[in-house]
């Protein structure tokens, strides 16, 4: 499954520890703690920290307690106070606005809440009889016989007659006798104490988190700096931290409000319309309690269901309730909370219940409702310090493998069925990604190019150590069943082109695999592409068993990482019965530089690729008849594209100051050595201004890459120019020296793509998706800064102003 790797090399001596360079070295008389003991201690010392902070957490309950919920309000209440603020209101007015505000509205809710739990008490007496008679009824049906009675009369007839003869017992048994404690009377002096007692606590912790919450919104950036501070150097990281965890636990609390009311309005409106009394009531009820997780929803719907069994004197009011209960929640829970939610707080379904439960245990009901807010802070922690990873790994709703390692180790385990769910998942989101691939082609090469040749790499990589005859004949048996399967969920269409194409394995059984995913892919584009084992072709004397039958290019596939020579021999040997074969290698494995064109005339081939993307590009440059280069594809709205430029004012002399700001900007934030905006006119590329360097002006429509931007209306991102065969030879880039190009579309209001804001390197890299996400930020607001500056210069004539 891949060649031996990782043997020493020959004639090579492991170094004799503690003898550099052959000569003794005293012995230290401080003792060495053994390796293998040092992840026990680790471990030790991890659960003692964990049992400390524990501790902490719970004997300090009654000021950790308000700080969290003044934390937990500070989140609510900061975005008022910051808008006020931009208002220009002084930040001390606006904290007091808000906060009195905010209590106001506390007090608004629990005087309705008050009134009409009073007006409800006076009623209840009304419901008396119907209470009787429904519990009578009940009663009445729980005492008629049952399937079980039968069963128990039979048991406590035959413990009577085993009592006597079990030891200590006695058939004349006296029954004990019950003795009550009365107390002293309670007096009012020491009622109003207790109740004095019971109440100080709560309204201590509310005084206290009030004062916090004040606090906190007055100095809010002296605290921010201060935290920063306390979490280390790295500014970086700590900001990071603190504007993720920010965004989720404000995400949540916004989400959580909505999804409440889209609760709570729904919730009183049909307890009104069923007739159950205060319908209103239970509405703000049920609102407020879905804030707790869990036993809020259940504790909420207790109260409508009795009164609706206190008020009707039939059951069909129950019944009503109970289905409009039951209505509300399969709505919310599979419906609007997964679209409101989606990612909001990035925990796993399992992390929230078990940190309900861990908290509510800390910290009582309190705990219960801070739980998930706290929870998210830890996993943001777990996400930016590497000592505590393991608590992005428990906590996070992500995957903690990666796709290709969750491939290999369902394979590992022969799990083949979810391992073809898990593929068929992929693939779908990626279709449901990609709207311009209804039929899947893409998003099929996807999977094989990111999951499954990675797969097939990390069995090369523990082919030697690690893996077991058993490993390696699981992996390679299902992950042919794998391929098998999509071949089958997902035939390719009818072949439209005339070049045959053939992908052969090498050597291994990993070779064959990655060549068969090739030649499905190559199908799914179109080619007549199919899969063999070279060993089926070239015999080791050189003698041709089969010859390649028309093909007119080859496609090698082989894992070794040193395959030159191998390289070579097939090479050759293909060649010999067919001189204009075109051949192309795919070194999955390969590291360091690849071969250049001296290299590649040396080993006989037309080209190298390490990625399956780069095959099916360089299979379109190489086949026959499908070599010549392909023109950026145009929009089916360019006439109204056009137009929509020319009437931007984009092309107007006077922009020039704005676009150079933006990519000023553009090349300090990226790093790079160049960006530019091109406006993809009708037959030309226009490019104002290039920073730093380049030539400004105008090019050929065919010839400039932002036209595939503009023609795919998706961002272009080229990690290497000099590895993909479309650009690689385009003169603009190589007078440039650009090895890296990453380009955004620029639409205007109307959704026309009218050109690409792009940034270019000398050195090939590649581009995160945090990266690229801030890229077409900086495109929106550029746009956004054109469409302000033609409303000026049409009403008052003003100057642009920078992005």
């Amino acid at each position: 499954m891949g060649e031996r790797a990782g043997r020493p090399e020959a004639g090579a001596e492991p170094a004799e520890a503690g003898w550099p360079d052959g000569a003794p070295q005293e012995r230290s008389a401080t003792p060495v703690l053994p390796a293998s003991l040092v992840p026990a201690l680790r471990l030790l010392i991890g659960l003692a920290i964990a049992a400390i902070v524990i501790a902490a957490l719970y004997l300090g309950r009654a000021l950790l307690i308000p700080i969290a919920l003044a934390v937990f309000f500070g989140f609510l209440l900061d975005p008022a106070v910051r808008r006020l603020h931009r208002w220009r209101l002084p930040r001390a007015i606006a904290v007091f606005l808000v906060v009195f505000v905010a209590l106001g509205a506390l007090v608004g809710v629990g005087v309705f809440v008050t009134s009409q739990v009073t007006g409800l008490s006076e009623d209840l007496p009304a419901y008396q009889s119907t209470i009787t008679r429904k519990l009578h009824a009940l009663r009445q049906a729980a005492s008629k016989p049952g399937a079980w009675d039968g069963m128990f009369r039979t048991l406590e007839r035959v413990q009577k007659e085993i009592e006597p003869a079990l030891p200590g017992g006695s058939a004349t048994t006296a029954p004990p006798t019950k003795v009550e404690i009365v107390g002293p009377e309670a007096r009012p002096v020491g009622f109003v104490l207790d109740w004095l007692d019971r109440v100080s606590e709560p309204v201590a912790t509310a005084g206290i988190a009030l004062l916090f919450v004040i606090l906190i919104l007055l100095d809010r950036s002296n605290l921010r700096d201060r935290v920063l501070r306390l979490a280390g150097g790295d500014l970086h990281a700590a900001t990071d931290a603190m504007d993720e965890a920010s965004a989720r636990i404000g995400r949540y609390l916004r989400m959580q409000f909505i999804i409440n009311a889209c609760y709570a309005v729904p919730m009183g409106l049909g307890l009104w319309w069923i007739g159950v009394p205060a319908a209103a009531l239970w509405g703000v009820v049920a609102g407020l309690l879905r804030f707790v997780p869990y036993v809020g929803p259940i504790v909420s719907s207790v109260f409508p269901l009795a009164l609706a069994f206190a008020v009707s004197p039939d059951w069909s009011m129950v019944l009503w309730t109970l289905a409009l209960i039951l209505t509300l929640e399969l709505i919310l829970n599979n419906a609007i909370e997964p679209w409101l939610y989606g990612a909001s707080t990035g925990l796993s379904a399992m992390s929230i219940i078990v940190a309900a439960m861990f908290w509510t245990a800390l910290w009582g009901p309190i705990g219960l409702i801070l739980s998930t807010p706290l929870t998210v802070c830890l996993l943001v922690v777990g996400r930016y310090l590497p000592s505590l990873r393991f608590l992005e790994v428990l906590l996070g709703s992500e995957s903690s493998l990666a796709p290709a390692e969750r491939l290999y180790q369902r394979l590992l385990a022969d799990d083949l069925e979810e391992a073809v769910e898990l593929a068929g998942e992929f693939i779908d989101a990626r279709r449901r990604d990609t709207a311009g691939d209804p039929a899947g082609s893409a998003a099929l090469a996807d999977y094989y190019d990111e999951v499954g040749i990675p797969a097939l790499r990390l069995a090369t990589s523990y082919h030697v150590e690690g893996a077991s005859a058993e490993h390696r004949l699981r992996v390679a048996t299902d992950m042919g069943e794998l391929v098998a399967e999509l071949g089958e969920q997902y035939p390719a269409p009818a072949a439209t082109r005339d070049t045959r194409i053939l992908c052969l394995g090498a050597r291994w059984e990993v070779d064959v695999l990655a060549a068969q995913m090739a030649a499905h892919a190559l199908a799914w584009q179109g080619w007549p592409a199919s899969a063999a084992e070279v060993p089926a072709m070239v015999r080791a004397g050189g003698g041709v068993v089969a010859e390649p039958a028309g093909a007119g290019l080859v496609c090698l596939s082989l894992f070794g990482r040193r395959p030159q020579a191998r390289i070579r021999l097939i090479a050759r040997r293909l060649r010999r019965r067919d001189p204009d074969l075109r051949i192309l290698v795919a070194a999955w494995n390969a590291a360091g530089e690849l071969p250049d064109e001296d290299d590649l005339r040396r080993l006989g081939v037309d080209a190298v690729v390490t990625r399956l993307h780069e095959l099916l590009l360089y299979v379109g440059h190489l086949a026959p008849a499908g070599g010549a280069a392909q023109p950026p594809p145009l929009p089916e709205d360019d006439a109204e594209r056009v137009a929509a430029l020319q009437a931007s004012g984009a092309l107007d002399p006077d922009v020039v100051p704005l676009l150079e700001t933006s990519m000023r900007h553009a090349i300090n934030a990226f790093d790079t050595r160049y960006a530019t905006v091109s406006w993809v006119d009708e037959n030309e590329v226009h490019r104002p201004a290039v920073l730093a360097g380049g030539p400004a002006g105008s090019v050929p429509r065919e010839l400039a890459v932002c036209s595939h931007v503009v023609g795919t209306g998706a961002p272009v991102i080229l990690p290497n120019v000099r590895r993909d065969p479309r650009f690689a030879d385009n003169p603009m880039l190589r007078e440039l020296g650009v090895g890296f190009y990453a380009g955004v579309p620029l639409r205007d209001a109307g959704g026309h793509v009218l050109g690409a804001f792009c940034i270019m390197d000398t050195e090939p890299r590649e581009l995160a998706a945090a990266d690229l996400a801030v890229l077409v930020e900086m495109a929106e607001r550029l746009m956004e800064s054109i469409r302000d500056w033609r409303k000026d210069e049409d009403g008052k004539g003003a100057e642009p102003a920078a992005p």
